[in-house]
């Protein structure tokens, strides 16, 4: 099999390392995710945010191979079939993202996250691979001895980030997620088969972790992208209300199954299968189509997403008063237009957490230069990692401007 380049705007060419990732790459399943949007409706915001899960996947992959090749080089043995399999299980890791990633997370497949579902459909290409996948799987669900695959795979300190960051801050023009991935694997070793920095890299790791917070409170979190990803969920949930109720929407296939309550934890082939085809489109079809629907808070909400007028969203350090939330539901209950029942698809608040770094969650560990182990935050200035290990709540009010 011939294998192939992919110019990437990033990284330059990328190489396609082994016939077998280079068969996989072809699956549709793989080339689905092409048709699936890295940051949701970040667009909305940042207009140059349109790349997609199949770039990202690339990306993950070739970083993969510039920090097995720097491993190498430091003395770290990893053999052929070690080497494709962990290529492989970062190429592989978001095959379970559904349409706008992670904006419609649990909507189709509800009790299960993208990452149980990467790995069903995982397994299901090892089968149809005659069990090529075995150690890539074991990598992916955290089993293989060597436990600094799976780190490289699935940690604070993984492939994944050091792509998505990189990718995300490249496309959407916000500097201050750019880092530099490069520096951070020259960085990184293994100890006793466990992923480790050495300390001359603490800071480099600490803008790392910086960066990705700024990225979600500039990017990721910003209100009004956050506002269309809550207006994207209210209109499945009013489809889902509608079909129960007899209502005719036009859906693909796809998302009939999942929408019409045919989906059952069960019937794990035939949700899978399904599962496979939904992407983007499916979505974005559904809401043109919803535009000119007979049901008023259908059409109104599928207007709101593809003509971009968002309802108006306050983001605050403390809860909205209940005195503010009533003002806004009577002027609401005003309307002709509307039922007083619909004003939850309207009228909406929440809160939103994020932390830059947990120290109970896959820690980073620390090699200094005399051998001994420790943990990042033991090595570095409190006052840095303050804000990055603190979890911040903010709250969001949505209503109609």
């Amino acid at each position: 099999m011939r294998l192939k380049y992919y110019n990437d705007p990033i990284y330059g060419f990328i190489s396609i390392p082994t016939p077998l990732i280079s068969a996989l790459i072809q699956e549709p399943v793989v080339q689905r995710l092409r048709r699936i949007h890295q940051m949701g409706l970040s667009y909305y915001v940042y207009t140059g945010a349109t790349h997609s899960r199949f770039e990202h996947a690339l990306g993950a992959m070739y970083l993969m191979s510039k920090t097995l090749d720097c491993l190498q080089q430091k003395g770290t043995l990893i053999t052929d079939h070690e080497r494709e399999a962990a290529q492989i299980a970062i190429l592989l890791h978001d095959l379970g993202h559904g349409p706008f990633s992670h904006a419609l997370e649990g909507i189709f497949s509800e009790g299960f996250s993208h990452e149980e579902i990467s790995l069903s459909m995982m397994e299901k290409l090892n089968a149809q691979y005659e069990g090529k996948l075995e150690t890539a799987i074991e990598m992916f669900k955290a089993v293989y001895h060597r436990p600094f695959f799976n780190q490289l795979i699935a940690s604070q300190l993984d492939m994944d980030r050091l792509d998505y960051l990189k990718r995300d801050s490249f496309y959407s023009g916000v500097t201050e997620g750019n880092i530099n991935s490069e520096r951070i694997i020259a960085m990184l070793c293994v100890h006793n088969d466990v992923l480790m920095v050495e300390e001359k890299g603490i800071y480099s790791i600490e803008k790392f972790l910086l960066a990705r917070r700024l990225m979600y409170w500039s990017v990721y979190l910003h209100k009004t992208s956050f506002a269309a990803e809550e207006v994207l969920k209210r209109i499945f949930k009013r489809a889902k209300y509608l079909i129960s109720n007899s209502l005719e929407v036009e859906l693909s296939p796809a998302l009939h199954y999942f929408l019409s309550g045919a989906y059952s934890k069960d019937q794990v082939e035939q949700a899978l299968n399904h599962f496979s085809f939904l992407d983007d489109i499916d979505v974005m079809s559904m809401i043109k189509s919803g535009v000119t629907h007979a049901d008023f808070v259908f059409s109104t909400l599928c207007t709101s997403i593809l003509d971009r007028k968002l309802p108006k969203i306050r983001v605050t350090q403390s809860p909205p008063s209940t005195k503010k939330i009533e003002e806004k539901m009577e002027l609401f209950s005003q309307s002709k237009m509307f039922q007083s029942s619909d004003a939850d698809y309207f009228i909406f608040d929440g809160q939103i957490e994020n932390r830059g770094y947990n120290r109970q969650q896959s820690p980073i560990h620390v090699l200094d230069n005399k051998g001994a182990v420790r943990e990042l935050s033991a090595l570095t200035d409190d006052s840095n990692l303050a804000a990055l290990t603190k979890p911040v709540t903010k709250y969001y009010f949505c209503y109609p401007k």
